[in-house]
């Protein structure tokens, strides 16, 4: 017997799963949040459903805020259920599913009027975004770029914005208009210093209409920075049909996630916060040490197994984890060039935390995939792995390892793995690298040419020669034959 997912099967979920302590009628919103997807609500949405089941800050609950169409489709399937997400929590040991639901509302999905509208109420105090790395309009050195035809046409037409930061532009100025205390922007995706990066869009979109404005949104709104973790796959049909055989709940879009979870924050608000830190939140006045911590040692590790997984044709993370040579690429990767030049990190040792994440990355049950850490590396590449390259090369390090990543890249969009099977792209940039990747088997330097992806990488010259050499490899010998070489200290030349 299984119970469709809504306010009203909350007891029949009960009886499989953890529900909610607090009435949700209790609940009034104090955030507006964009990016509704896997990620929000394994993370955020979840530290605010241990909040109010303490009984605390009930006028802190979400309404979500969207433009695109993949939000539109989840604010349908999440409105058909009250707005409530089954969060399955999976640990090697340990499978635990929880009802969750902090968030009320979805607002109508391209409706600039209606979410300019929430955002100048003054009850919204938080608006908060997961927009993926790509959302961001920034190009590799982490510039906003305000030529993009999005942001340009946002600026020519403020008062009907369609990007989000039009959006929250437009918001800020219907608050300062009414004399509303502005709203705290809050960057929950993994890019570095994501409060300043956000910033620097928020004020890049204002200066492009009303420059004036923008010196107002400096002076008055604050964008705290934040190091956000958690393991938190995409959502198939086979999670939904896992989710009613397990627990007997249908929900139309189940979140899986491991049971580790992290957020380090800034304790820089504009209007007030919930009181997260009575629920795991670390707050600390500088989010740098762990945010480099992070992005460096565990976005940068997905990165650096994604392509020789993907090479060898493997499919899922922890079965990449579980090729010996995979794992000791990546642990020599890691302990040799990455790890080392990570800042200090108050009270954390980098081995452990190492440790922990290879134990993350080997957990079976999550089912993460190659394909999810493979996707839009275009983006993820100058922000997880091409800044521990230039941190090594401008302290006169060698970077064998991590040019063996760019490579190992390069060969992934060349389009086939090592057994010929073809590769399917998730990127926004693909056919620029697909087309330079193939020229790249003949002449390597063919790929370093994108410099909104590597930056000043691509100019030194002991990169240009260990990034060449390892291709060749990659195309003369295979993937294993290449990573056996790196591992055993023969893959420099």
């Amino acid at each position: 017997m299984t119970c469709k997912l809504s306010l009203a099967t909350l007891t029949d979920a009960a009886k499989t799963a953890e529900i909610p302590a607090y009435d949700r009628a209790s609940l009034t919103a104090g955030i507006v949040h964009f990016g509704v997807g896997n990620f929000h609500r394994a993370h955020q949405a979840i530290y605010l459903d241990d909040l109010f089941n303490q009984g605390k800050d009930h006028d802190w609950a979400i309404i979500g805020a969207g433009m695109l169409p993949s939000d539109a489709a989840m604010r349908e399937k999440l409105a058909a259920q009250d707005f409530l997400t089954t969060v399955v929590e999976q640990d090697n040991n340990k499978t635990a599913a929880r009802v969750t639901g902090p968030m009320v509302d979805i607002l109508p999905v391209g409706d600039s009027g209606a979410i300019v509208a929430k955002l100048s109420d003054p009850a919204i105090r938080i608006v908060s975004l997961t927009i993926t790395e790509g959302g961001y309009f920034i190009d590799a050195s982490g510039k906003f770029n305000p030529s993009h035809p999005a942001i340009a046409a946002d600026g020519k037409n403020p008062s009907e914005p369609k990007t989000v930061f039009g959006l929250i532009v437009a918001g800020l100025k219907a608050r300062k208009e009414k004399g509303i205390v502005p709203f705290t922007v809050m960057s929950c995706d993994n890019i570095p210093h994501n409060g300043a990066v956000t910033r620097n869009a928020v004020l890049g979109m204002a200066e492009l209409s009303d420059p004036a404005f923008a010196v107002w949104i400096k002076a008055n709104v604050a964008f705290p920075n934040a190091m956000v973790d958690r393991i938190t796959p995409a959502t198939g049909q086979r999670e939904i049909d896992l989710l009613t055989d397990t627990f007997g709940i249908e929900d139309n879009w189940p979140v899986y996630c491991e049971e580790f979870k992290q957020w380090v924050l800034e304790d820089k608000f504009t209007a007030g916060r919930p009181a997260l830190d009575k629920v795991g939140v670390t707050f600390v006045p500088d989010v740098t040490p762990y945010e480099h911590m992070k992005i460096r040692i565990l976005n940068g590790g997905h990165a650096a197994i994604a392509y020789p997984a993907a090479l060898m044709d493997i499919h899922f993370v922890h079965d990449a984890m579980e090729e010996p040579l995979i794992r000791a690429f990546l642990a020599k990767l890691e302990n040799d060039e990455i790890i080392p030049i990570v800042p200090p990190v108050p009270n954390t040792s980098l081995k452990d935390y190492f440790a922990l994440i290879e134990h993350r990355l080997l957990n079976p049950k999550i089912a993460d995939t190659i394909p999810r850490l493979a996707q839009d590396g275009s983006n993820r590449q100058p922000k997880f792995i091409l800044p521990s390259t230039l941190d090594n090369l401008r302290q006169g390090k060698d970077v064998v390892g991590l040019s063996l990543v760019s490579a190992l890249w390069c060969r992934y969009f060349a389009g086939t793995t090592d057994s010929g099977k073809e590769i399917v792209f998730n990127d926004a940039s693909a056919d620029r690298l697909h087309a330079a990747a193939l020229k790249a088997k003949d002449d390597p330097a063919a790929f370093l040419v994108f410099d909104d992806i590597f930056g000043e990488v691509s100019q030194s010259e002991l990169f240009r020669k260990r990034f060449a050499h390892a291709l060749k490899t990659l195309w003369e010998k295979g993937t294993r034959a290449t990573l056996q070489l790196y591992l055993d200290g023969k893959l420099a030349v």
